[in-house]
């Protein structure tokens, strides 16, 4: 395969490109901008090769503790539990949250093969076992998938005793957090309701 094919096929694998913006793109860095087509190369290898995933929330991090869970100004007694990174940048700028974070890297979906131990719900688990954690607030999304990701987030924060909160108001059903605007966004988390939890099994998720 030619250099400026292997190019628009390895552009492709962004979210929404398709065939002809990817050749578009591949254009543009060609014709107009060949070094900044360099220097997101250059970023491009360095993040792949270097940032991983926090050991203790999963987000995206160069080191082992991210930097808000390695931060002793956040309250440890407050857990965000969120479905990706980008929710987690989109509730640190429109609240005023100051607790920790768990991000589960997607939500429960048993067809797709993502059950509780790809979320990383056996680690979830560990932390609430601590005793540290006296909220949960779910932050998942107003999706099938995500209320039931919730439900069951709501019977595991039952299990160990912690009080679990859910987004309120403002947030659409079907919508995605990093997609919301501010304003309604900070609403929603400031105004989350207690979640009462029921059998697991009732909403699917239990697999």
């Amino acid at each position: 395969m030619a250099l400026l094919e292997q190019l628009i096929d390895a552009l492709r694998v962004l979210p929404g490109v398709g065939q002809k913006t990817a050749q578009r793109m591949a254009y543009q860095l060609l014709e107009r901008n060949r070094d900044g087509g360099k220097r997101l190369a250059q970023a491009l290898e360095a993040a792949m090769q270097r940032v991983g995933h926090c050991e203790r929330c999963r987000t995206f991090s160069e080191d082992p503790i991210c930097v808000i869970c390695a931060s002793a100004g956040r309250e440890p007694s407050q857990l965000c539990v969120l479905e990706t990174p980008a929710d987690q940048v989109a509730i640190e700028a429109a609240t005023g949250y100051r607790g920790l974070y768990f991000v589960l890297l997607g939500r429960l979906s048993p067809l797709d093969g993502r059950g509780p131990r790809e979320l990383g719900l056996d680690r979830l688990a560990e932390r609430l076992a601590q005793g540290e954690v006296r909220e949960l607030i779910i932050a998942t999304s107003a999706t099938v998938e995500g209320e039931a990701t919730a439900h069951y987030l709501a019977q595991l924060a039952r299990k160990h005793g912690v009080r679990a909160s859910r987004l309120a108001h403002g947030v659409p059903l079907g919508g995605e957090l990093e997609y919301i605007d501010r304003g309604t966004l900070a609403h929603a988390f400031g105004s989350r309701h207690a979640v009462e939890s029921s059998d697991p099994t009732s909403s699917g998720a239990s697999q």
